[in-house]
């Protein structure tokens, strides 16, 4: 599919001829002439300190590239241990204490005079006083999930004093201490180590491929010729395999009008042995900047544009992080594209009637965060050949980028707004019967192609669902691996509605099976040496909406991690025998109970 802006570029897509090639040439040498990348912010260089009392040693670092999110710190290592103290970066005062299962798990922020914020994140237990006081407004609320903003007064901080202890909560996979640097005023995270911090790293950057793309398509249409790189002296090259015949002796061949270019790289640091993002990627033709892009400062509100900026396409179906030197149509992350040359950062190569080109000169450089550098450098030549246009399936629709699109079929209906495309696409629809099911199943396009928010699906049932079974309707979702489904609401004129944020196949069934629960201890069990009760919690169709637990009818604070939801012994179970009952709920209101008695 050609894109629909901006309309130079459908200008080029349209007429690969020398004369229109020159023309663009010339719109664009105002932008390629400026080849100047925006400033680089500085930051104070001693302001903070390690908040931790190890060397600095790296699991992750900002900017590296996660599922749906830019990561927004960097991850220090805590020597596969738990507890170890944490210590205020700079002087303050803690602001700000949340509490979630997922996420940070136990998140504590420090506002710092100078207009900064840190967050030190997945802790365990904070400095006791701390500690105590978030206790008690769990009891207070009946909740472990809870929020609490604080005044300067009430915890004031020098710099190195105790705050924490690290852990592994939230969405931790190991243990580690997640630490973020962010702009008090705009809440954006920035680059911890560009703040001097003690991180050692003489290493420089690992490009592993390169990859082409065909910018007068959307990049959902196309398969991504990926090529792998070399390192030839002190430079990486392309290097020709079976799976391409895009290089030739060295000089890599497209036919595309306008290439983008994407990279693969991998980066490491002294003493660890995982890898990290770089800081820097620049993209030259023939010595003159085309684009620039920077990670160090990516906000919450945009960080879910990574999808945008790298070949989402690509990662889902060949598991490789393809990071993109261009800007898609629909791709709203301004801030790390220090330069685009015709504002959007393709290449524009000089060809010949006859289709053999000129060689130019493709350099990528890239750049971490103390500096160290790779250069990947090759020749590039445009061999153009007869170009045709794609000819969209019959069962397809146009969605465009920066409009509204929407399916109005008599059993299945949804609007995208503006702003859910990252690029144009010819949109799939089929449906297929499924007697099991209480609707047909609806393909809606692919799942390797992202949207950006939720949007409000509406399906119908192909039959008719008692009135006692409303309420235990699920929209299933699946793409093509794995399925999962959420709970539906029954709407007007028998349409049952689910946010979603996915392309894939939907439909409805009934889910009336209650979560599992399985307790870690045994009935009548003696806990007196014990530290907590651990209870495991899945629910096979939707997820667990809520839990609670009660110890000789009070509540008691049971904090949930992954599936496992526990409760760690204090002053509200003393020695004696008690009864404890816990309940968990799913999405559509099944509920599970499990009792067990105990002796402290």
């Amino acid at each position: 599919m050609e894109r629909s802006e901006p309309d130079s570029y459908i200008f080029v897509c349209k007429f690969a001829t020398m004369k229109l090639i020159s023309c663009i040439l010339l719109l664009t040498l105002p932008f390629i002439a400026k080849g100047q990348s925006k400033p680089a912010p500085e930051y104070p260089q001693d302001y903070f300190r390690n908040p931790l009392d190890i060397p600095i040693f790296l699991a992750g670092n900002f900017g590296e590239c996660r599922p749906g999110h830019f990561h927004s710190g960097v991850d220090i290592k805590t020597q596969g241990k738990e507890n170890l103290p944490v210590h205020a970066a700079a002087a303050g005062y803690i602001s700000r204490i949340k509490m979630e299962k997922g996420g940070f798990g136990h998140g504590l922020y420090v506002t710092h005079p100078g207009g900064y914020t840190t967050l030190y994140a997945h802790l365990n237990d904070f400095a006791p006083e701390v500690q105590k006081y978030v206790r008690r407004e769990q009891y207070a609320k009946k909740r472990w999930d809870v929020e609490l903003s604080f005044n300067p007064e009430q915890f004031p901080l020098k710099k190195g004093q105790l705050i924490a202890y690290s852990g592994n909560t939230g969405a931790s996979t190991a243990p580690h201490l997640h630490f973020e640097i962010r702009n008090s005023k705009t809440e954006h995270p920035l680059n911890p180590e560009l703040f001097g911090l003690p991180v050692v790293d003489n290493i420089a950057a690992t490009p592993i491929d390169v990859a082409l793309y065909d910018l007068g398509k959307s990049i959902y249409e196309q398969e991504a010729v990926i090529i792998p790189l070399k390192k030839n002296g002190d430079k990486y090259a392309p290097v020709k395999n079976a799976n391409n015949d895009h290089v030739d002796n060295g000089t890599v061949i497209t036919d595309y009008v306008v290439t983008g270019i994407g990279i693969n790289v991998d980066d490491y640091m002294n003493g660890s042995d995982n890898t990290i993002s770089f800081l820097t990627a620049r993209l030259y033709l023939d010595d003159s900047l085309q684009s620039e892009v920077r990670l160090d400062n990516i906000g919450y509100d945009e960080t879910r544009y990574i999808n945008a900026y790298t070949d989402y396409k690509t990662r889902t179906q060949r598991h490789k992080w393809i990071q993109c030197l261009f800007k898609l149509p629909g791709d709203h992350l301004d801030s790390i594209y220090r330069y685009l040359n015709n504002r959007m950062g393709g290449l524009t190569l000089a060809g010949s009637s006859a289709g053999a080109g000129n060689s130019h000169e493709v350099r990528i450089v890239i750049t971490d965060d103390k500096g160290n550098a790779s250069t990947v450098s090759f020749p590039m030549k445009l061999m153009m050949g007869p170009r045709h246009p794609d000819v969209a399936a019959s069962n397809t629709a146009r969605f465009a980028v920066g409009e509204t699109n929407s399916l109005n079929d008599p059993n299945v209906m949804f609007s995208l707004d503006g702003k859910q495309l990252y690029d144009n696409i010819n949109f799939v629809f089929a449906k297929t019967p499924d007697a099991t099911a209480y609707s047909d199943k609806y393909q809606l396009h692919y799942p390797f192609v992202p949207l950006h928010h939720y949007f409000d699906l509406q399906i119908k049932p192909n039959k008719t669902i008692p009135l006692a079974l409303r309420s235990k309707v699920v929209m299933m979702y699946s793409d093509n691996k794995d399925e999962d489904g959420r709970a539906a609401t029954f709407g007007e004129n028998g349409w049952y509605k689910a946010k979603v944020r996915n392309f894939g196949t939907y439909w409805l069934d009934i889910d009336t099976t209650a979560p599992v629960v399985h307790g870690m201890q045994k009935n009548g069990a003696n806990l007196a040496k014990a530290k907590q009760i651990a209870i495991e919690v899945k629910d096979a169709v939707t997820s667990v909406k809520s839990y609670s637990g009660y110890i000789d009818g009070k509540w008691v604070c049971f904090e949930q991690h992954g599936n496992t939801c526990f409760y760690k012994f204090d002053e509200h179970c003393g020695a004696g025998k008690h009864r404890l009952v816990f309940k968990a709920e799913d999405e559509n209101g099944n509920e599970a109970v499990y009792e067990l008695s105990f002796t402290r």
